[in-house]
């Protein structure tokens, strides 16, 4: 009778072992790291850069569609720290962003906990630091969300997978930089570009003759727009910020500034080492560094003169950006076609324009939206929305339309509708490449041109196949439209990837709002939560 009252027991346990494993959570991945400062050398000159476990830079993040992420980020830094996540959406859950917006920095000799989910989201992005200027010493890294085993990838598996982290460098130090843009002044010209931490041909990528490898290259840099090209060697592009895209092959791309794409190269030349080169855009000087293609077998280094870059400029680069274009039968995250959201068939509810401009403000140089340049307030915009301290910020802070007056300081925040469909417009009246980030969301780029944007423009719009990305370049004195649907209830920073920019200004926060207060709709604030500014003390109930 004992034995079988132990063989039901045990029995029963497996059902309910077995049904929990068929019906349970997605996987739980964890990661711990400690964010220290350590001398690198990545032009020569040693510096002082920000590491994550010793790394410059940081770990890779792997993961697949819908997995939980559970990063411990202790702070060994002498100063506050954050760090976002370039493109990771964290759906309801603005509070895990990691920008001051929406976090209290993580206090010197202390740690903070991101709960993140790769929810409904595949490809590629980047982890960076959001405070200060951190951004100027290291401490960012790739993401890689690889599509659930039953999902099909328009492509071979490849023999290989391979990230890229390049961009601009500077040989002062972060809290240089961070001086001398509060001082009122803009930066110097960068002193090099960096791919992967390294200078000039510093880094190596081995291949095998005859097979294919995927490359995500994320431009982590802080001023300028780059270009890649692999000697002797076609990218085919596959997929843009979790986008698969129709299968073009390049001989050389331009990234902008906070921008990620994937592409696949195969090792099809004769057995030598190749050069990878990265050069500026649109700079002079220009920019340019190398790492190594190296063919497994290769005895024979890489010689002879660097291959060039694109020698047009704004032209060349807008038709290229036009050519990148949505695979509509390819699978995204889930089994159903990219295309099956008819995004061009919804009428937007409403279109905000924005326009970036540089004025000085008390004799020193901001930059602004709409006439208005971010403040950060003393207490995260996202805190005190939940807490209702008012004073900390006011809806309607910043107009849909340029006002073309006088620039002011102010903690702009605009106010948007939980479900609604908009229609922004980028407008660029300067000289400089622009290139614009929102946090939370992917949007449709449904045109670009020269010139001023008029509801004329709209005849011209991809209303088809345009790539869902989630930040998007705007050429001189030129437009760039998109289309978003406002599915992500938060507090949500719309920004310059440029970083100086950013820092003085050119940013500001769309507060989604529902007012159904619903779990369905919005995370309750982390048990964990930090709080700080006049959120202190404050309590949270947890999740």
């Amino acid at each position: 009778m004992r034995n079988q009252r132990t063989l039901c027991a045990f029995i029963i346990f497996l059902v309910i072992f077995s049904l929990h494993w068929v019906n349970g959570e997605d996987p739980y991945i964890f990661h711990t790291w400690k964010v220290t400062y350590g001398d690198i050398y990545p032009l020569g000159v040693k510096q002082q850069g920000i590491l994550i476990n010793g790394q410059f830079p940081g770990p890779q993040i792997d993961c697949v569609t819908n997995n939980n992420l559970i990063i411990s980020v202790y702070n060994y830094l002498n100063e506050p720290f954050l760090i976002s996540w370039n493109g990771l959406q964290q759906r309801r859950n603005s509070w895990q962003d990691g920008v001051y917006g929406t976090n209290c920095p993580i206090p010197p000799r202390k740690n903070f906990t991101y709960v993140l989910q790769a929810k409904d989201q595949i490809g590629s992005y980047f982890y960076f630091p959001s405070l200060a200027f951190h951004k100027a010493a290291g401490a960012f890294g790739g993401i890689r969300i690889w599509s659930r085993p039953r999902i099909p990838v328009p492509f071979p598996p490849p023999a290989g997978d391979h990230t890229i982290l390049a961009g601009d460098w500077f040989k002062r130090s972060h809290r240089e930089l961070k001086l001398i843009l509060d001082s009122g002044h803009n930066l110097p010209f960068p002193d090099g570009l960096l791919i992967n931490g390294r200078g000039w041909n510093g880094y190596t990528f081995t291949v095998d003759q005859g097979k294919t490898y995927r490359f995500r290259i994320s431009n982590v840099g802080l001023t300028t727009s780059i270009n890649i090209r692999i000697q002797g060697h076609f990218m085919k592009l596959v997929e843009v910020e979790g986008s698969h895209t129709l299968q073009n092959a390049y001989s050389s791309l331009d990234i902008h500034l906070g921008q990620t794409f994937s592409f696949l190269v195969t090792a099809n030349q004769p057995v030598k080492d190749y050069y990878i080169v990265v050069s500026s855009r649109f700079t002079s000087p220009v920019l340019t560094t190398t790492a190594i293609l190296h063919y497994s077998n290769s005895a024979t280094r890489v010689s002879g003169p660097v291959p060039g870059g694109p020698t047009t400029q704004i032209d060349w680069s807008l038709n290229q950006a036009r050519s990148i274009r949505w695979n509509l039968t390819a699978s995204g995250p889930r089994p159903n076609p990219q295309g099956s959201y008819h995004y061009g068939m919804v009428k937007a509810s409403r279109t905000i324009m924005l326009a970036n401009s540089a004025p000085y403000i008390n004799g020193k140089q901001r930059y602004a939206v709409n006439s208005v340049s971010f403040v950060p307030a003393d207490t995260p915009l996202k805190l005190a929305d939940y807490f209702k301290i008012g004073g900390v910020f006011n809806l309607g802070s910043i107009p849909d339309k340029p006002t073309w007056g006088n620039a002011y300081l102010a903690t702009s925040v605009m106010g948007a509708d939980f479900r609604s469909f908009v229609e922004i417009v980028f407008q660029n009246w300067e000289d400089t490449v622009q290139s614009w980030h929102i946090g939370g969301y992917s949007f449709w780029v449904v045109g670009m041109d020269g010139g001023q944007w008029t509801p004329a423009s709209r005849l011209r719009y991809n209303l088809r196949d345009t790539v869902a990305r989630c930040t998007t370049q705007v050429y001189p004195k030129s437009w760039t439209a998109i289309y978003m649907a406002l599915d992500n209830v938060g507090m949500w920073n719309i920004r310059s990837e440029n970083w100086a920019r950013q820092y003085l200004g050119q940013q500001f926060y769309l507060r989604v709002y529902s007012p159904a207060n619903s779990w369905r709709d919005e995370y309750p604030i982390p048990k964990n939560a930090l709080l700080c500014g006049r959120a202190s003390g404050r309590y949270t109930r947890p999740l």
